[in-house]
């Protein structure tokens, strides 16, 4: 029962700060992150240990689902050379870099010095997904970040796999075995999404249930991790690639009614999960540094010198990488998107997954050496990054002079409002057997959308205004039809559920006025 309270609790402190984040237009992660720690440093406060499979099985998958749908398969087409050398280049030279810098600052030994550097050694798809969400940067920029915190999985794992036998079996190092490792993880974990996300899009396509295609759509994430699990493949992998398929059919896969409903469903569980794992990285770091045996006490110099080194390589490694692909583009090599892109390389909830997951034992059946000061110093980098990189990363992109300008939003959404109605229009003269009064009606509408699509192509302000009148002036009447039918409804002239699809049909009229040309 307390656990439950705990965990209820930590729902409501998460939702009130992410709220608060909002509104202060600060990071959620990173205010979430600030809020759990000094929440687990209030005295009295129960311990919260979070179980690994709690972070990796039941949190994990729905929010990398998440973060693989929002990415551009077209733009990703685009960034896919620099993706692959941040995703495995990268993430090899900061696991050696961590490594060596754990084992000069502190007594762990090297081997579990370098099982630190590959806990770390990869960006968070979560977190920077998270960060991500509130910045407008140019879409090649976004998917260039965002990708390589996705694709990076298979190298990280891979390489926390060995570090892993290293440290609790002493085993040896083989080349051709981590080569092997390496396509399992990757290829297998590729395999499982594609085919976990033909039989999903299967079942969608014959599935009209809105309730049903919603627990299709929640189960997906967790099928797809399960499945490449199973065969000792990545999960994350797994998920990213069944995210990528089936975003990219969406519109085939059911009908707008249901689309409406699953966007309004997810938006709710990745809201909730991503307030209470990044309030819970926060307050597990309070709980393990009390753990710290005396001899592992000083942990804040090295873990502060860890956070610094993985930004330093990151940069060593990122600017050389854009000076290059610019020589060969022929084009001026420039400070700003090697500077956002090397800011932007945030730790969160998947390096927590691996930390967790340490074992505690070795082989022998004595406890891991070290482990204690591994744990401390791991969550100790992830809430320095999303503080420190989560509140400075907005102010970099604006001093960079990479922020899209909300024109240029306005104009595509009113580009693609005017091509479709024309689209529509173009639609409508070819069709001949419906009866005219209805033709002249789809034909007064679809005027209607295009001169207001044009009159925002060309600039007019007038537009604007006339479209706040109508939303006010709609609303208002909107407001008049339903006291008419509560009217209606206490004199006993209709029913309940006459009542509830009534009011239905005009609350998603109302909710279509903030979306309308």
């Amino acid at each position: 029962m307390r656990s439950v309270e705990i965990v209820l609790a930590l729902v409501v402190l998460a939702t009130a700060v992410a709220a608060g984040a909002r509104r202060l237009r600060v990071p959620a992660p990173s205010l979430l992150v600030v809020a759990g720690v000094l929440a687990g440093l209030v005295p009295g406060l129960p311990e919260v240990r979070l179980p690994p499979e709690i972070v990796s099985l039941l949190v994990l998958p729905p929010l990398i689902y998440a973060a693989g749908e929002e990415m551009s398969w077209r733009a990703l087409r685009q960034v896919w050379r620099p993706v692959t050398l941040l995703a495995v280049g990268l993430v090899l030279a900061s696991a050696a870099a961590v490594g060596a810098v754990a084992a000069a600052l502190t007594d762990l030994t090297v081997p579990m010095a370098l099982l630190l550097g590959t806990v770390l050694a990869s960006t968070d798809p979560v977190a920077v997904a998270a960060l991500g969400r509130r910045l407008s940067l140019p879409t090649r920029v976004q998917t260039l970040v965002q990708a390589e915190s996705l694709f990076n999985d298979a190298t990280s794992l891979l390489l926390f796999k060995l570090a892993v036998t290293v440290a609790v079996a002493g085993g040896a190092f083989s080349w051709g075995h981590a080569g092997g490792e390496f396509a399992l993880l990757a290829g297998g974990g590729a395999a499982a999404g594609a085919l976990v996300a033909v039989v999903i899009a299967a079942i969608r396509r014959r599935t009209e249930d809105p309730v049903l295609e919603t627990v299709t759509a929640l189960v997906t994430p967790y099928a797809a991790y399960v499945a490449a699990e199973a065969v000792h493949a990545s999960g994350v992998t797994s998920v990213v690639v069944a995210a990528v398929i089936l975003g990219r059919q969406a519109a085939a896969l059911t009908n707008a009614g249901i689309r409406l409903q699953l966007g309004a469903v997810y938006g709710t569980v990745i809201f909730l999960l991503e307030s209470v794992v990044f309030s819970l990285i926060g307050l597990q770091l309070p709980t393990l540094v009390r753990h710290l045996s005396d001899a592992a006490e000083d942990w804040a110099a090295p873990a502060l010198a860890i956070a610094a080194t993985l930004i330093v390589v990151r940069v060593l490694w990122v600017f050389p990488l854009a000076a290059v692909r610019a020589w060969r583009g022929g084009t001026r090599a420039s400070w700003q998107v090697p500077a956002v892109v090397s800011w932007a390389g945030a730790r969160g909830v998947v390096p927590l997954a691996a930390t967790l997951s340490i074992p505690l034992v070795t082989d022998a059946g004595a406890p891991l050496p070290g482990r204690e000061l591994v744990a401390v110093l791991a969550t100790s980098v992830i809430v320095i990054s999303l503080v420190v990189q989560g509140f400075t990363l907005a102010p970099l992109v604006r001093l960079a002079g990479l922020v899209v300008p909300p024109s240029t939003g306005r104009r595509e959404l009113a580009l693609a409002q005017l091509r479709t109605a024309q689209a529509a229009q173009e639609r409508l003269a070819r069709l001949e057997d419906a009866p005219q009064i209805v033709l002249e009606r789809l034909r007064i509408g679809l005027q209607d959308r295009i001169e207001r699509g044009e009159l925002r192509m060309n600039g007019d302000p007038g537009v604007d205004s006339v479209l706040a009148d109508y939303r006010r002036l709609r609303r208002d009447l909107i407001a008049a039809e339903i006291a008419e039918l509560h009217r209606l409804h206490d004199a006993g002239e209709i029913g309940e559920s006459t009542l509830r699809e009534v009011r239905h049909l005009l609350d998603l009229e109302d909710a279509a006025l903030d979306r309308g040309p």
